[in-house]
């Protein structure tokens, strides 16, 4: 097997794939997802996505082979509680592989055979392979969002990089329900250019200046709650001394908001 990258992306707003002004709004987003399977050394035997709409106490493992869909979104279309995308689970030797990396590395863990694709996965995930023939599953970050542990989840899954999974964190560098509009011009640019510059920096860092990231310019205003930043912490924690290339960048998204994706590791 070759070395895959790993990734944090944005996964847009709810069923956005599925819904044309605002599959419009997200066009470059969408090249940005289909662009990715072409970046990858070979197809990948998993994808492992760690996205913003799961958390648990502990580092939850998803376990189902087949995994059901998890509608987690308001005032949608009726339709859009029917989507289904209905890519395999993970097999379960790699479900146990993961497990065993995470509790390896002295973090909690847990099996959940319930839990099934939130739109954080299943919205980007149907764009960059819509026929939902890769297996797929997720590990859920832990409540409270500590930077350091997720690093430290990221650099226990670091060798399934080897073993064909693609890792993806999904979330978005911007998230401020209350102002996504022109109120978030500023903010949003101005952490933007903070998150991009410290992505920048020598492996030490940048893994020093993510783990204080509090410090970041309108950090609280664009991260009011971090469940859609902690992603990242995971995606670099699993290639922390490889090169960080941003594969997205958005602005005036809904009148205001900017926002980037990047690629951690070489890409093709």
């Amino acid at each position: 097997m070759t070395r895959m990258p790993s990734y944090f992306i944005s996964h847009g707003g709810g069923p956005w794939p599925w819904i044309a002004d605002m599959r419009q709004t997200f066009a470059p987003l969408e090249d940005s997802l289909r662009e990715m399977p072409q970046e990858l050394p070979e197809a990948p035997r998993a994808i492992l996505c760690i996205s913003g709409h799961w958390e648990s106490e502990a580092f939850a493992v998803m376990s189902a082979a087949r995994p059901p869909m998890v509608y987690d979104y308001f005032g949608f279309p009726p339709e859009t509680y029917q989507i289904s995308y209905p890519a395999p689970g993970a097999p379960a030797d790699l479900i146990q592989r993961t497990t065993d990396l995470i509790a390896g590395a002295g973090l909690p863990t847990r099996l959940d055979g319930e839990i099934g694709y939130d739109h954080g996965t299943f919205a980007p995930l149907a764009v960059m392979y819509p026929e939902a023939d890769v297996p797929l599953y997720q590990v859920s970050l832990q409540h409270g969002y500590d930077p350091a542990a997720h690093f430290a989840l990221g650099r226990a899954l670091a060798p399934l990089r080897d073993e064909g999974v693609l890792i993806i964190g999904s979330g978005l560098s911007y998230h401020n329900l209350r102002a996504f509009g022109p109120a978030a011009k500023v903010p949003s640019e101005a952490f933007d250019a903070w998150l991009n510059d410290v992505l920048a920096l020598p492996p030490a860092e940048r893994t020093a200046a993510l783990i204080d990231w509090e410090r970041a310019p309108y950090a609280r205003d664009c991260h009011a709650q971090e469940d859609h930043l902690a992603p990242i912490f995971v995606a670099l924690g699993a290639a922390e001394e490889e090169a960080s290339t941003r594969i997205y960048h958005q602005k005036n998204i809904r009148g205001g908001v900017t926002a980037s994706g990047f690629r951690f590791g070489p890409g093709l």
